[in-house]
């Protein structure tokens, strides 16, 4: 695609982004069809209440955060959001570029969609990104206690930083009642790591939730 091609294609908003943030729009490219723009962290939080509330915008509703990790150290780490219009059916992505040696760390957005806050926090148990503000940061899918680190980082290995053993008898001793039901835990009726009372309770037939 030619330079006058792909500026062609770019979404409107990005020339309007452009003119209201001047250089902390960082830059913008259409890929598989869809615009990206990458914004200085500095003036994210601003850039997308902007493009949430301003008329000419309306991107209303928040689709999803994530974050990349690239295997090139050199490239940087990025927080990733999908903004969508519902009134103009028109979708952006804005990329904040963060250097991977450093602390990983944004202002949330949960103050301008609320639907962030579990997404916000997905992202922060996987990749160890702290949203600046957030009313309850904290970990999503892996338990509190978990002290491998972040899962989906380049740097962790692929099977855990322990072993199968020991990351059983971690789960199991984070209280795993408080976060299965007995049919949830039948699963591992076989695995001797259970505790003692829960396997005695599976061999009973139990399946409620216990309280």
């Amino acid at each position: 695609m030619t330079a006058t091609a792909e500026s062609a294609a770019l979404s409107p908003s990005v020339a309007r982004l452009r003119a209201r943030f001047g250089d902390a729009i960082l830059g913008a490219a259409v890929v598989c069809g869809d615009t990206i723009v990458h914004v200085a962290n500095g003036q994210a939080h601003d850039i997308l209440a902007w493009l949430r509330d301003d008329p000419a915008e309306q991107f209303n509703y928040l689709t999803d955060i994530t974050a990349v990790e690239y295997r090139d150290t050199e490239l940087p780490f990025e927080v990733v959001y999908q903004l969508r219009s519902l009134d103009r059916k028109a979708d952006l992505r804005i990329k904040i570029p963060l250097d991977p040696t450093k602390d990983l760390e944004v202002a949330t957005v949960w103050d301008l969609w609320k639907g962030a806050d579990w997404l916000e926090r997905e992202a922060y148990d996987m990749f160890g990104v702290a949203f600046k503000g957030h009313p309850d940061l904290r970990r999503l899918l892996m338990w509190e206690t978990y002290v491998e680190g972040y899962p989906l980082r380049k740097s962790f290995p692929l099977r855990g930083h322990f072993t199968r053993a020991e990351q059983t008898r971690q789960a199991l001793g984070a209280n795993p009642e408080a976060h299965y039901s007995m049919e949830e835990l039948s699963i591992a009726e076989a695995n001797t790591d259970l505790p003692q009372d829960v396997r005695e309770r599976l061999a009973r037939g139990e399946r409620g939730v216990l309280r």
